[in-house]
């Protein structure tokens, strides 16, 4: 081993003890098949249509989390951006990614295996033309900020 792999080995292990015994055994093993999964609507700060699966923690507590996105094809969701990062990778379809303060058709196209990071705080769109599942993963609490709040469905009919 370099003294590099040392140093970053000894930190992984250093940070993960010093979160205690208890952090480190707070689950256990999560083994489950795609039949399994369990969807359901999608919460409402994604635009209606989304279906959603949580596979492990609990995306409005604390801690980390993973969930699936199942989103239609033609499926928007406006500029925003979390209050943590988060972590995508692409299961089937094509998810369309862009960075910037507003949806515009100009999304890097990420197939299947595809993976992106939007940064804490990092405004980003998405969008689809086919149907396309992801998974998603980072930690809790989830929350969307909408670039311009008029695009937040949770204010859809309220003036």
């Amino acid at each position: 081993m370099n003294v590099r792999t040392i140093a970053v080995t000894a930190f992984v292990l250093g940070a993960a003890l010093s979160a205690g015994p208890v952090a480190l055994a707070q689950h256990g093993h999560v083994l489950q098949n795609e039949s399994e999964v369990k969807w359901v609507d999608a919460p409402p700060f994604l635009p209606p249509g989304a279906k959603m699966a949580v596979l492990h923690g609990d995306p409005g507590g604390k801690g980390l989390y993973s969930v699936r996105v199942k989103l239609p094809a033609g499926y928007r969701i406006p500029a925003h951006s979390h209050p943590t990062d988060e972590h995508v990778v692409v299961l089937s379809g094509t998810l369309y990614l862009g960075m910037g303060d507003k949806l515009e058709e100009a999304g890097t196209a990420l197939k299947p295996g595809g993976f992106a990071l939007a940064p804490a705080g990092k405004h980003h769109y998405a969008y689809t033309k086919e149907p396309t599942t992801i998974q998603i993963y980072g930690m809790a609490p989830v929350e969307f900020i909408y670039v311009n709040p008029a695009d937040d469905p949770r204010r859809a009919g309220k003036k």
